[in-house]
């Protein structure tokens, strides 16, 4: 019995030694791909377009593209199964971004800068 596990034993080790033995510490595993910064070091007065990713859904996933300079964005519809490019919309933002305040609680910006102007 003794001599039948160590036949066995030595034969595992040389199957081993033979096949290679399974590298330790070492995960197998889908590695996901690092995400670029958003701005990716373009400044706005390049004109250069961002393209932003956003979120995903079973059937795909929306990107929003920036055109800085124009300030312009768009969003788009990527069909995961046939890759078909839809635009859901596109607007000009600039009137947008001067307001001063828009859906949001106490204090309000106007409030915060008069806090501030008081110092």
């Amino acid at each position: 019995m003794k001599k039948m596990v160590l036949g066995v034993l030595i034969g595992a080790g040389l199957m081993i030694a033979v096949t290679g033995a399974p590298e330790l510490g070492v995960v197998h595993a889908q590695r996901v791909a690092p995400q670029p910064p958003i701005r990716s070091g373009v400044e706005p007065s390049s004109g250069a377009l961002f393209a932003l990713p956003g979120p995903t859904s079973p059937n795909g996933q929306l990107f929003v593209v920036v055109d800085p300079k124009q300030r312009v964005m768009g969003v788009y519809h990527v069909e995961t199964a046939t890759g078909k490019i839809a635009l859901r919309s596109v607007r000009q933002i600039h009137w947008d971004l001067q307001m001063t305040g828009h859906n949001t609680e106490h204090p309000l910006p106007q409030e915060i800068r008069s806090l501030l102007e008081q110092r």
